[in-house]
């Protein structure tokens, strides 16, 4: 595979417009340009179909980003796009309620384990707040265990090095446990056993639970008085329809989820058991003028019945699999210290030193040799699509060999920092206590 020879000049001309409008440069923290090897990345993206897409400059490239995770179908997918074509003739944002609600809601609950009542959101962050609010509401308590990421809202980001401009004692009622180290919980509970409100948890991160992790923080919260919530945004129509909850057999009292539902489209969904959700008949307040946005809507309920028809999600497993294995299998054949972790819908390459220890410059050095290969993938994870079939497949792999081969030149004669021609990525933050 022959080194894609690009310009990148009206990526950095925009890039140089915007940082005098608009703080940070970007919408969204992981998107910008430091999260990437800045100077060899593009910056700018014009326009996308299927799980391709195609920068400002007219490169191309395969992508594994896929909109932060949110589109699981593919760019542009023709189901989607016509359901919202056809619902933009007739409107977008009523004075009044539109039937979209309810035909959603109830296909929900159909394919969400734990799913007997549902609003809508637009951001992950919106319905995993409410979500700690309702705990809070019906349990009359105020502390919250966390484990995982769960967005920018003022309860999360106070333990995050982004804290500034949020009140400090909001800290003390948020703490931390560890994913698969059950006795971390246990000793939240231990030291605050009427104080908790809520577990929420991401219920898969880059690594599988064991010895029955998450059947034990179900048993612990019940136990104990408190509610469990899952954080499906990254899990949820990717693991399984119904997400982590359905793939794993254990069912929280509410449950978040966005990114995937609408194939891209800007909807987030609070759901769970209805003795739980009714807090939101009273006085635990949660309005948006855009909860019941139509586009979004119809592009769900169209995303989620191909899910079902297609067998989308078995399919993004399979070919997962492929990028999985042939990654593991590419690394030891040229002898780089690197394996995939993670799952086949969500996979993430880790590089190590000489050492041993995980290595993000070795890492920053495969990344900006792929994406000269026409491959777009960010530092953290990769999440294929139903649109990445065979083809893709094998140029990605064909273009990782390559890669590989530079990363295994560059280590041997210890020349990684030197042989990189752009800015190494950077963490968005740090979660501290």
């Amino acid at each position: 595979m022959q080194v894609t020879k690009r310009r990148l000049a009206k990526s950095f001309e925009y890039w140089e417009r915007v940082r005098r409008l608009i703080p940070a440069g970007t919408q969204c923290l992981s998107k910008g340009p430091d999260q990437y090897v800045k100077g060899v990345y593009p910056i700018y993206l014009k326009r996308s179909r299927g799980c391709r897409v195609f920068d400002v400059d007219g490169n191309e490239y395969i992508d594994y980003i896929m909109g932060l995770g949110s589109v699981v179908l593919g760019y542009g997918y023709p189901r989607v796009n016509e359901a919202i074509m056809e619902q933009l003739k007739d409107g977008t944002n009523f004075s009044l309620l539109h039937p979209l609600e309810l035909e959603v809601a109830e296909l929900l609950t159909k394919v969400i384990p734990c799913a007997e009542m549902v609003r809508f959101g637009k951001n992950g962050s919106d319905v995993t707040s409410i979500a700690v609010r309702v705990a809070r509401a019906n349990t009359g308590r105020d502390m919250v265990a966390f484990c995982g990421y769960h967005g920018w809202q003022d309860w999360y980001a106070v333990t995050t090095s982004r804290n500034k401009g949020i009140p400090g004692v909001i800290k003390e009622l948020t703490i931390p446990f560890e994913y698969n180290k059950i006795g971390t919980l246990e000793r939240i509970f231990e030291e605050h056993k009427d104080d908790v409100a809520a577990v929420i948890m991401e219920p898969v991160q880059l690594e599988a639970p064991r010895d029955n992790f998450l059947r034990k923080v179900r048993d612990i919260a019940s136990e104990n008085g408190a509610l469990l919530i899952f954080d499906e945004i990254i899990t949820g129509f990717r693991f399984a329809l119904g997400g982590a909850q359905e793939y794993y057999g254990v069912t929280p009292d509410l449950a978040a989820f966005g990114k995937g539902v609408a194939n891209g489209m800007p909807l987030s969904v609070l759901v769970g058991k209805g003795e739980f959700m009714k807090e939101l008949e009273g006085d635990v307040f949660f309005s948006s003028t855009f909860g019941g946005e139509t586009l979004s809507l119809a592009a769900a309920l169209a995303t989620i019945q191909e899910i079902q028809e297609k067998g989308a999600i078995n399919h993004i497993w399979k070919e997962g699999e492929k990028l999985f294995e042939g990654f593991n299998k590419l690394a030891k054949e040229v002898g780089v210290n690197a394996e995939c972790t993670g799952f086949p819908i969500r996979l993430r390459p880790v590089f190590r030193d000489a050492e041993g220890k995980e290595s993000m410059e070795i890492k920053g050095l495969f990344m900006q040799e792929t994406v000269k290969r026409g491959i777009l993938s960010g530092h953290y994870d990769m999440r294929p699509c139903y649109s990445h079939r065979d083809e893709e497949v094998k140029k990605t792999l064909k273009a990782w060999e390559e890669a590989l081969k530079v990363v295994k030149k560059a280590v041997d004669k210890d020349k990684v920092a030197e042989m990189m021609e752009g800015e190494m990525f950077k963490e968005v933050f740090r979660v501290r206590r």
